[in-house]
């Protein structure tokens, strides 16, 4: 059975399709029967540009499995980054006048 349940969140960014880079606005997610991958389920990322009328998309689907480490891992970026950046920024402000 299909839930067509689906959880919108808006994006800004830039997503590579078939005709190139495209902006983005949202991202369709729900978790039901793939269209492609060869799963009983599974969790279905659309990126769209709803602004632009949603003509194109790039999508992925992914075993439950695949999108939990997904989430694991883009969680693990934004916190390695985000300290990276703010060490990088505290010693640039720490520098010297005559080393900026």
């Amino acid at each position: 059975m299909c839930s067509y349940i689906v959880e919108k969140a808006s994006m800004v960014g830039s997503a590579k399709g078939m005709k190139g880079w495209m902006k983005i606005d949202t991202a369709n997610v729900y978790y039901d029967h793939p269209y492609h991958a060869q799963l009983d389920h599974a969790l279905t990322i659309d990126f769209v540009n709803t602004a632009e009328g949603a003509r194109d998309r790039v999508a992925v689907e992914l075993s439950a499995e695949s999108a939990r480490a997904l989430v694991k891992s883009i969680l693990a970026a934004l916190e390695s980054g985000d300290l990276e950046h703010a060490a990088a920024e505290t010693a640039a402000e720490e520098a010297p006048a005559f080393l900026t």
